[in-house]
Protein backbone atom coordinates (compact mmCIF):
# COMPACT_ATOMS: atom_id res chain seq x y z
CA UNK A 1 0.00 0.00 0.00
CA UNK A 2 1.52 3.25 -1.13
CA UNK A 3 1.12 6.45 0.87
CA UNK A 4 1.65 9.83 -0.73
CA UNK A 5 4.17 11.81 1.28
CA UNK A 6 3.76 15.58 0.74
CA UNK A 7 6.90 17.06 -0.71
CA UNK A 8 8.13 20.65 -0.56
CA UNK A 9 6.96 21.18 -4.13
CA UNK A 10 3.46 19.92 -3.32
CA UNK A 11 3.17 22.21 -0.26
CA UNK A 12 4.23 25.19 -2.36
CA UNK A 13 1.49 24.33 -4.86
CA UNK A 14 -1.10 24.16 -2.03
CA UNK A 15 0.04 27.55 -0.65
CA UNK A 16 -0.17 29.09 -4.08
CA UNK A 17 -3.68 27.74 -4.58
CA UNK A 18 -4.94 29.06 -1.20
CA UNK A 19 -6.91 32.31 -1.52
CA UNK A 20 -5.31 35.47 -0.15
CA UNK A 21 -6.61 36.78 3.16
CA UNK A 22 -8.93 39.76 2.82
CA UNK A 23 -7.50 43.06 3.99
CA UNK A 24 -10.29 45.26 5.37
CA UNK A 25 -9.66 48.83 6.45
CA UNK A 26 -10.79 49.71 10.01
CA UNK A 27 -14.28 51.14 10.29
CA UNK A 28 -14.64 54.76 11.33
CA UNK A 29 -16.90 55.79 14.19
CA UNK A 30 -19.36 57.22 11.66
CA UNK A 31 -19.67 53.84 9.92
CA UNK A 32 -19.89 51.82 13.16
CA UNK A 33 -22.83 53.93 14.34
CA UNK A 34 -24.64 53.40 10.99
CA UNK A 35 -24.12 57.01 10.06
CA UNK A 36 -25.91 58.33 13.16
CA UNK A 37 -24.30 61.29 14.92
CA UNK A 38 -23.66 60.70 18.62
CA UNK A 39 -23.82 63.50 21.19
CA UNK A 40 -22.61 64.23 24.72
CA UNK A 41 -23.48 67.26 26.88
CA UNK A 42 -21.53 68.37 29.95
CA UNK A 43 -23.01 70.98 32.29
CA UNK A 44 -20.83 73.93 33.28
CA UNK A 45 -21.06 74.86 37.00
CA UNK A 46 -21.30 78.61 37.68
CA UNK A 47 -17.87 78.77 39.35
CA UNK A 48 -16.15 77.09 36.34
CA UNK A 49 -17.59 79.42 33.70
CA UNK A 50 -14.76 81.97 33.83
CA UNK A 51 -11.94 79.35 33.95
CA UNK A 52 -13.58 77.64 30.94
CA UNK A 53 -13.49 80.91 28.93
CA UNK A 54 -9.79 81.37 29.72
CA UNK A 55 -8.80 77.77 28.90
CA UNK A 56 -11.20 77.26 25.97
CA UNK A 57 -8.52 76.98 23.25
CA UNK A 58 -6.49 74.53 25.37
CA UNK A 59 -9.60 72.33 25.58
CA UNK A 60 -10.78 72.90 22.00
CA UNK A 61 -7.48 72.07 20.25
CA UNK A 62 -6.92 68.44 21.42
CA UNK A 63 -10.64 67.59 21.16
CA UNK A 64 -11.15 68.96 17.63
CA UNK A 65 -7.74 68.42 16.02
CA UNK A 66 -6.52 65.19 17.63
CA UNK A 67 -9.66 63.30 18.65
CA UNK A 68 -11.69 64.50 15.62
CA UNK A 69 -14.73 65.46 17.74
CA UNK A 70 -16.81 68.61 17.20
CA UNK A 71 -17.11 70.77 20.33
CA UNK A 72 -19.03 73.95 21.07
CA UNK A 73 -20.25 75.96 24.05
CA UNK A 74 -24.03 76.37 24.32
CA UNK A 75 -24.28 79.75 26.03
CA UNK A 76 -28.02 79.55 26.54
CA UNK A 77 -28.00 76.13 28.19
CA UNK A 78 -24.55 76.60 29.78
CA UNK A 79 -23.41 73.21 28.49
CA UNK A 80 -20.41 72.03 26.48
CA UNK A 81 -21.73 69.97 23.57
CA UNK A 82 -19.72 67.25 21.79
CA UNK A 83 -20.59 65.23 18.69
CA UNK A 84 -18.92 62.76 16.35
CA UNK A 85 -17.81 63.63 12.81
CA UNK A 86 -17.49 61.64 9.60
CA UNK A 87 -13.72 61.37 10.13
CA UNK A 88 -13.86 60.41 13.85
CA UNK A 89 -11.51 57.37 13.97
CA UNK A 90 -12.99 55.60 17.04
CA UNK A 91 -16.34 55.62 18.82
CA UNK A 92 -14.57 55.71 22.20
CA UNK A 93 -13.12 59.15 21.35
CA UNK A 94 -16.46 60.79 22.14
CA UNK A 95 -16.60 59.36 25.67
CA UNK A 96 -12.93 60.18 26.26
CA UNK A 97 -13.53 63.80 25.31
CA UNK A 98 -16.61 63.92 27.56
CA UNK A 99 -14.51 62.59 30.47
CA UNK A 100 -11.80 65.15 29.70
CA UNK A 101 -14.22 68.09 29.75
CA UNK A 102 -15.97 66.72 32.86
CA UNK A 103 -12.60 66.47 34.66
CA UNK A 104 -11.94 70.14 33.91
CA UNK A 105 -15.37 71.05 35.31
CA UNK A 106 -14.52 69.22 38.53
CA UNK A 107 -11.48 71.48 38.96
CA UNK A 108 -8.54 69.59 37.42
CA UNK A 109 -6.02 71.55 35.35
CA UNK A 110 -6.18 71.08 31.58
CA UNK A 111 -2.63 69.65 31.51
CA UNK A 112 -3.70 66.96 34.03
CA UNK A 113 -7.15 66.25 32.55
CA UNK A 114 -5.74 65.83 29.02
CA UNK A 115 -4.16 62.55 30.20
CA UNK A 116 -7.66 61.05 29.92
CA UNK A 117 -7.39 61.51 26.14
CA UNK A 118 -3.91 60.03 25.84
CA UNK A 119 -3.84 57.13 28.33
CA UNK A 120 -6.06 54.11 28.92
CA UNK A 121 -7.22 52.94 32.35
CA UNK A 122 -7.39 56.37 33.94
CA UNK A 123 -10.42 57.12 36.10
CA UNK A 124 -11.92 59.81 38.31
CA UNK A 125 -13.31 58.88 41.72
CA UNK A 126 -15.33 61.33 43.80
CA UNK A 127 -16.52 61.16 47.38
CA UNK A 128 -17.51 63.50 50.19
CA UNK A 129 -16.06 63.90 53.66
CA UNK A 130 -19.42 62.94 55.20
CA UNK A 131 -19.16 59.57 53.40
CA UNK A 132 -16.16 58.80 55.64
CA UNK A 133 -17.18 60.53 58.87
CA UNK A 134 -19.97 62.92 59.82
CA UNK A 135 -18.31 66.20 60.81
CA UNK A 136 -19.79 69.64 61.38
CA UNK A 137 -18.59 73.16 62.12
CA UNK A 138 -14.98 73.54 63.21
CA UNK A 139 -14.38 69.78 63.11
CA UNK A 140 -15.19 69.82 59.38
CA UNK A 141 -12.96 72.85 58.79
CA UNK A 142 -10.05 71.18 60.60
CA UNK A 143 -10.51 67.98 58.54
CA UNK A 144 -10.34 69.98 55.29
CA UNK A 145 -7.23 71.72 56.63
CA UNK A 146 -5.59 68.36 57.42
CA UNK A 147 -6.28 67.15 53.87
CA UNK A 148 -4.52 70.13 52.29
CA UNK A 149 -1.81 70.77 54.87
CA UNK A 150 0.13 73.99 55.23
CA UNK A 151 0.39 75.54 51.75
CA UNK A 152 -1.01 72.34 50.21
CA UNK A 153 1.99 70.32 51.44
CA UNK A 154 0.02 67.23 52.47
CA UNK A 155 -2.03 67.10 49.27
CA UNK A 156 1.09 67.43 47.10
CA UNK A 157 2.84 64.67 49.07
CA UNK A 158 -0.07 62.28 48.47
CA UNK A 159 -0.23 63.22 44.77
CA UNK A 160 3.48 62.68 44.20
CA UNK A 161 3.63 59.41 46.15
CA UNK A 162 0.61 57.84 44.46
CA UNK A 163 0.98 59.38 40.95
CA UNK A 164 -2.52 60.87 41.14
CA UNK A 165 -4.09 64.32 41.03
CA UNK A 166 -6.45 65.46 43.79
CA UNK A 167 -9.01 68.28 43.85
CA UNK A 168 -10.49 69.31 47.21
CA UNK A 169 -13.61 71.36 46.49
CA UNK A 170 -15.21 72.29 49.81
CA UNK A 171 -16.40 68.95 51.24
CA UNK A 172 -16.04 67.04 47.93
CA UNK A 173 -12.84 65.24 46.93
CA UNK A 174 -12.00 64.16 43.38
CA UNK A 175 -9.07 61.85 42.54
CA UNK A 176 -7.69 61.29 39.02
CA UNK A 177 -5.41 58.30 38.38
CA UNK A 178 -5.23 54.56 37.79
CA UNK A 179 -7.45 52.21 39.80
CA UNK A 180 -4.71 50.96 42.16
CA UNK A 181 -3.23 54.43 42.73
CA UNK A 182 -6.66 55.95 43.44
CA UNK A 183 -7.18 53.34 46.17
CA UNK A 184 -3.87 54.25 47.87
CA UNK A 185 -4.63 57.99 47.69
CA UNK A 186 -8.20 57.45 48.96
CA UNK A 187 -6.96 55.41 51.93
CA UNK A 188 -4.50 58.17 52.86
CA UNK A 189 -7.18 60.88 52.61
CA UNK A 190 -9.63 58.80 54.66
CA UNK A 191 -7.00 58.36 57.39
CA UNK A 192 -6.56 62.15 57.56
CA UNK A 193 -10.33 62.68 57.74
CA UNK A 194 -10.57 60.17 60.60
CA UNK A 195 -7.95 62.13 62.53
CA UNK A 196 -4.60 60.44 61.81
CA UNK A 197 -1.64 62.82 62.14
CA UNK A 198 0.08 63.78 58.89
CA UNK A 199 3.37 62.20 60.02
CA UNK A 200 1.78 58.76 60.30
CA UNK A 201 0.22 59.12 56.81
CA UNK A 202 3.62 60.21 55.40
CA UNK A 203 5.34 57.10 56.79
CA UNK A 204 2.69 54.85 55.19
CA UNK A 205 3.12 56.70 51.88
CA UNK A 206 6.90 56.20 52.01
CA UNK A 207 6.40 52.45 52.40
CA UNK A 208 3.88 52.40 49.54
CA UNK A 209 6.20 54.45 47.28
CA UNK A 210 9.05 52.02 47.97
CA UNK A 211 6.83 49.05 47.02
CA UNK A 212 5.68 50.78 43.83
CA UNK A 213 9.29 51.59 42.89
CA UNK A 214 10.29 47.91 43.36
CA UNK A 215 7.32 46.72 41.29
CA UNK A 216 8.15 48.94 38.33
Amino acid sequence: MEVDVPTAANSMEVDAAAPAKPNFRPLTAHEMSSGEVQFRKISVPPHRYTPLKKAWMDIYTPVYDQMKIDIRMNLKGRKVELKTRRDTPEVSNLQRCADFVHAFMLGFDVCDAVALLRLDELYIESFEIKDVKTLRGEHLSRAIGRLSGKGGKTKFAIENSTKTRIVIADTKIHILGSFANIKIARDSLCSLILGSPAGKVYSKLRAVSARLAERF
